[in-house]
């Protein structure tokens, strides 16, 4: 057996991470979910494959609560304000009361299957809404890398719709959690709540008993956490998010990487300020992630670039982490049971939510409903939720962490491994947006905008009509230029007398993209 200590650590996780990134070229092969294979290494790798052990919850917690920080404040800097916009109201309420009501009715699914012979967990109604709750929202590192990773371009606003779900809805589902945690350790610790008052400041106060009182408090609790969570979390992210697109352009700095590390200072600031301000870390981190991405500032490209980079290593990091974690052999025991969990929430839960929630909205389309209630993907985030009940000592805890490991197995398997195909069967990838670059070009922002565009039949038509084809002949307005053309697997530098040609890829340069827009080249 062994033992992951601080003198081969280094040597350990090198082996790990090297081994991830091999499997990874499964996933693009295969079509298979490039974090299953790192949950998989983990697991191959633990106590029950090669032997590494790793139990410690609290480290795995707060390495995870990191990670999600990063991956969400990353997520954030590349969804485009235009694009969510127009979706800003179902996916906000996929995000808050599609959260609930999935964790609503696969509570009570699981509480009633307490009587199923041979299959019921035994498990108290308050733990049985954890369980469920801990599994109610999609995992933004999961969606982000599926719907981005895979190179799909999905109709109707779906994408951007279900990036927002994804991004915003963590907040709900760690409120549901806390608050049920708390509701368990106030009814398993008998009085907590009523310490110190006394059944005449009871009375006094309108309440027949002691216990009237502890159960008022407790929801008095549960809506103040709630509304904490969400009004200071959202106000720590605008706030700093504001305030750091104006630091970015006014602090100058001698060393250009200096700027990325800067900016994950202010990540985990914005996080722990929120917390501290009893509201919720996760969108602070998220909101203020949007803001910056959707301003501008210097040196954005490079920051981007390490911020790319270093999602990657906190997935890869989170999930074998989280793979090593487990125990697949007490995993397995608890099998039976998560599969019907499992199939519950794919097939009834998610999307009785979501057709639920999405009904007032008359224009998304019942493929795309039923392409959202696919896209409940599972991840890091319900595991690391799972990893609370544990900390907190609640009842059947390791109960609740082996049944939501092997659910989230089992959607990136299944929802995961067919999102593809189910967009394609219901004709809902849009083939044509997909394309790849053909210029390899990368300016700073403030040079400008780099637009590409393919000219079609009818563009050229236009361009006859409107006075030939040259360059000289286009009017393009003050500040756009084309910066080059490529033709038949050839790298054109055009002049004004270059001729436009049906086919022609090119790179154009503008001050915005709406100057681009309104040129004849995308007319």
């Amino acid at each position: 057996m062994f033992y992951v200590t601080s003198e081969n650590i280094l040597f350990i996780g090198s082996i790990l991470i090297f081994c991830s990134i091999l499997v990874s070229r499964a996933s693009s092969r295969f079509g298979i979910p490039a974090l299953l294979l790192f949950l998989i290494v983990g697991m191959l790798f633990g106590s029950d494959g090669l032997g590494i052990v790793f139990n410690d919850v609290n480290k795995a917690n707060f390495i995870g609560m990191v990670a999600l920080c990063i991956i969400l404040f990353t997520g954030g800097m590349e969804t485009k304000l235009s694009e969510i916009r127009p979706v800003l109201g179902p996916g906000l309420v996929l995000s808050t009361l599609g959260v609930l009501l999935t964790a609503a009715i696969t509570g009570g699914f699981i509480f009633l299957m307490n009587g199923w012979k041979g299959v019921g967990l035994g498990l108290p109604l308050v733990s049985c809404l954890l369980l469920a709750a801990t599994m109610s929202s999609t995992d933004s590192a999961t969606v982000f890398a599926m719907l981005r990773g895979k190179n799909m371009r999905l109709k109707n606003n779906l994408q951007p719709m279900l990036e927002l779900e994804s991004g915003s809805n963590d907040p709900m589902a760690y409120i549901i959690t806390v608050v049920l945690i708390e509701i368990a350790t106030s009814l398993g610790g008998g009085k907590d709540l009523a310490l110190g008052v006394s059944a005449e400041m009871v009375q006094e106060a309108g309440f027949t008993s002691i216990e009237s009182y502890t159960n008022y408090m407790t929801v008095w609790n549960a809506i103040k956490v709630f509304l904490l969570q969400f009004i200071v979390g959202g106000a720590v992210g605008i706030g700093i998010g504001y305030a750091t697109v104006w630091l970015l352009n006014k602090v100058q700095l001698n060393n250009t990487p200096l700027y990325a590390i800067m900016l994950l200072s202010i990540v985990f600031f914005a996080y722990s300020l929120a917390g501290m301000l009893s509201g919720n870390g996760y969108l602070a981190v998220y909101i203020a992630g949007i803001l910056i991405g959707n301003s501008k500032f210097n040196h954005r490209k490079q920051i981007l670039a390490f911020l790319d980079g270093l999602t990657w290593m906190m997935q890869i990091g989170m999930f074998l982490l989280l793979g090593l974690l487990v125990n697949p052999i007490q995993m397995l025991h608890t099998a039976p049971v998560a599969i019907l969990i499992g199939v519950f929430i794919m097939l009834v839960a998610r999307p009785a939510a979501v057709f639920g929630c999405l009904l007032p909205y008359r224009n998304i389309s019942p493929k795309s409903k039923l392409f959202v209630s696919w896209v409940g993907l599972k991840g890091a985030t319900p595991i690391i939720f799972a990893t609370y009940p544990i900390l907190s000592h609640i009842e059947g805890g390791d109960i609740i962490f082996n049944i939501v490991f092997f659910i989230t197995l089992m959607s990136l398997v299944i929802q995961g491994g067919t999102l593809p195909l189910v967009a394609k069967w219901l004709k809902l990838n849009d083939e044509s947006a997909v394309q790849e670059k053909e210029f390899d070009v990368d300016l700073p922002e403030e040079a400008g905008d780099l637009t590409e565009t393919t000219l079609t039949e009818e563009m050229v038509k236009d361009m006859v009509e409107a006075g030939g084809t040259a360059l000289k002949d286009l009017s393009l307005p003050d500040g756009v230029r084309v910066l080059m053309i490529k033709r038949d697997g050839k790298f054109i530098v055009p002049t004004g007398t270059t001729e436009l040609q049906v086919g022609d890829h090119l790179l154009i340069i503008s001050e915005s993209t709406e100057d681009v827009e309104k040129t004849v080249l995308l007319a």
